[in-house]
């Protein structure tokens, strides 16, 4: 990978015009040594359409940031040679810049990942050379926003996330296209009261969780971060009273890019994987068993199976969900 940087003011390296007089911003150009979609790398990083902390203005991906060296607004446009254009701004900036081959898969490694296992798997993986995994290095926001995921429609958990992160997180500095907020600190998700989350339409069950979490956040994300492997990184994660088997491993893709991480007790995943490679539903056991020639490698073939276009039909109404805060 190579990473190109300059100072603020650097026009050409930017995808956007400056922001306001007096806001500081740091541009590079990274140009990475692999193949990379970018757009399929960078969209599952995004918590709804309407994200508050992520926009596609159609041209360029804005991301919005609590870093260890506090908010940041990251820009990246996608080039026709392949290079990346990024600009940031904030105090965080330079931590953001620093971040972006992370979060455009240049720690992903799929040189091992053995496609021909299965024919749909193969053939995914040849339509799709640029498939990374992203990582985002910020543990506790991946795990406040898995937790906030639980049990419920995506249609809830993103709702929730938007009001919660609008209401409690910081603006984020920068000309963005619309307003956008950075997530809160850990303390100030464990400030919130009860009424806000009732309000966000979140169960008492999923706010004391990340209460829970919060009291000892920092040291956690440390010591997820710092774990040599997804067992060990699970251990971590799931000490925390609330957070179990599929809470720790979406948060290992979110923060991590783990390409072996599997979310076992989803609503969904096990019926899909089963589906796509051996034409019947499975239960999670199946799951595993199905999965098993990709151990190491396992997130990556979900990935792939996702984007092949096979799908289980539809065998009833969709699930509609229920608002349960005026009772």
């Amino acid at each position: 990978m190579s990473m190109c940087a300059s100072s603020s003011g650097g026009r050409e390296a930017a995808p956007t015009d400056a922001g306001p007089v007096g806001a500081a911003r740091v541009d590079a150009t990274y140009r990475p040594r692999h193949p990379l979609d970018f757009w399929l790398t960078v969209g599952g990083i995004r918590r709804g359409r309407n994200d508050p902390c992520h926009v596609h203005d159609g041209r360029n991906f804005w991301r919005a940031s609590r870093t260890p060296h506090g908010v940041a607004t990251l820009a990246l446009g996608a080039r026709g040679d392949g290079s990346v254009n990024a600009s940031a701004w904030g105090p965080g900036a330079e931590w953001a810049i620093s971040q972006v081959p992370a979060l455009l898969g240049a720690h992903d490694d799929p040189e091992q990942f053995e496609a021909h296992h299965h024919p749909l798997v193969a053939d995914a993986h040849h339509r799709n050379p640029g498939l990374r995994l992203a990582r985002t290095d910020l543990v506790f926001d991946a795990l406040v926003s898995s937790i906030i995921e639980q049990k419920v429609t995506g249609l809830q958990a993103f709702g929730a996330w938007r009001t919660l992160v609008r209401q409690f997180g910081t603006a984020a500095p920068g000309p963005t296209p619309r307003p956008m907020f950075a997530p809160p600190t850990v303390e100030g998700w464990r400030g919130i009261p009860s009424w806000a989350w009732h309000r966000a339409g979140l169960e008492p069950p999923q706010s004391r969780t990340i209460v829970a979490c919060a009291r000892v956040g920092q040291r956690v994300a440390d010591a997820t971060l710092a774990a040599a492997d997804g067992p060990a990184r699970d251990r971590v994660l799931m000490s925390m009273r609330g957070v179990g088997v599929w809470t720790a491993a979406e948060t290992r893709i979110r923060a991590l890019g783990d390409s072996d991480a599997v979310s076992f007790a989803d609503f969904h995943l096990a019926n899909q994987v089963g589906y796509a490679l051996s034409g019947t539903r499975v239960d999670d056991a199946g799951m595993r068993e199905l999965l098993e020639p990709w151990a190491g490698q396992r997130q990556r073939a979900i990935r792939l199976i996702g984007l092949s276009g096979v799908h289980e039909p539809r065998r009833g109404p969709r699930l509609h969900p229920e608002d349960h805060r005026n009772r």
